[in-house]
């Protein structure tokens, strides 16, 4: 792979106090429904109101319809933005649920 998949996307756009991570997606079956699932239940337990973006496309982070919809394959990146009390909180969950593949062995 000799170039990032989503090299030539748009920025996220970032709302106002909002934090943002960008997070590569390393698993190799991507962003698929049970590490959608996954993601949600994580957003849940925190106070933020959370967005996903992927290629000039942004979806809520409590919609597994929609984290689906992104179609975040492995090599590509995802733009995660939250806003609220659990913000920073938020972001190093999913950071964390990112980095160990959901837990999954691939």
């Amino acid at each position: 792979m000799d170039q990032p998949l989503d090299q030539d996307c748009p920025p996220a756009p970032i709302p106002d106090g909002a934090e943002v991570r960008e997070l590569p997606i390393i698993n190799r079956r991507g962003l698929h429904a049970r590490a959608s699932a996954k993601f949600v239940q994580t957003v849940e337990r925190f106070d933020a109101d959370v967005t996903v973006t992927r290629c000039g496309e942004t979806v809520g982070g409590r919609s597994i319809m929609g984290l689906l919809t992104l179609a975040a394959a492995q090599g590509t990146t995802i733009t995660v933005t939250a806003k609220g009390a659990d913000a920073a909180a938020c972001l190093q969950a999913i950071d964390d649920l990112l980095a160990n593949r959901f837990g999954e062995d691939e």
